[in-house]
C-alpha cells in the first residue's frame, strides 16, 4: 500500500463536471493498493494516518494529529502510484492490485478512517480532477 499524504487547507474532487467531495483543513490522500495488501496492512495504514502529528500546535510545532484539529480527509484512489520508475520510461502498473479487490480494500480503508474523522472520496476508477490548497507544503509518502 502506497499513500501520498498532503496537509491541506482545502481540497475538492470533480467527476464529470460535478463536485463529489470537498474538505477544509485536513488531508488529501492519494491511495494505491498493491498486490499482497491485506486488511491488516490497510488497518495499520489507517491508524498511522489518524495518528500522524503533522499539524501545528500553539507553538507552531508539528505536534497535533488530524483528530485533535477536527480535520477531515479527502481520499482518492490512485493506482498510478504502483509504478516505482526503476525500469523503462513507460509506466507499468503490474504491482497494482486488481480493481475489484482494490475497491473492496479501499472501502475498508475508508471505513476505518470514518470511525474517527469525516471522510470524503472520489469515484473509484473514474477520471477525476482534484484541486487542493496545500498547507506548508507538508507532504509525505508512506509505504506499508
Amino acid at each position: 500500500m502506497r499513500i501520498v499524504v498532503q496537509r491541506v487547507k482545502k481540497a475538492k474532487v470533480i467527476v464529470e463536471n460535478e463536485e463529489i467531495g470537498r474538505i477544509d483543513n485536513g488531508f488529501l490522500l492519494l491511495v494505491c493498493l498493491v498486490n499482497g495488501d491485506t486488511e491488516e496492512i490497510v488497518d495499520k495504514a489507517a491508524q498511522k494516518i489518524l495518528s500522524m502529528r503533522i499539524f501545528s500546535d500553539q507553538d507552531d510545532k508539528m505536534n497535533l494529529d488530524i483528530q485533535q484539529t477536527n480535520g477531515a480527509i479527502l481520499a482518492i484512489s490512485q493506482f498510478t502510484l504502483a509504478w516505482d520508475g526503476q525500469k523503462g520510461n513507460r509506466p507499468s502498473f503490474d504491482k497494482a492490485m486488481a480493481p475489484a479487490q482494490a475497491q473492496l480494500l479501499f472501502r475498508f480503508f475508508l471505513d476505518r478512517l470514518r470511525e474517527k474523522v469525516p471522510v470524503q472520496t472520489g469515484r473509484f476508477g473514474a477520471h477525476m480532477n482534484v484541486e487542493l490548497d496545500n498547507d506548508g507544503p507538508v507532504t509525505f509518502f508512506l509505504e506499508f
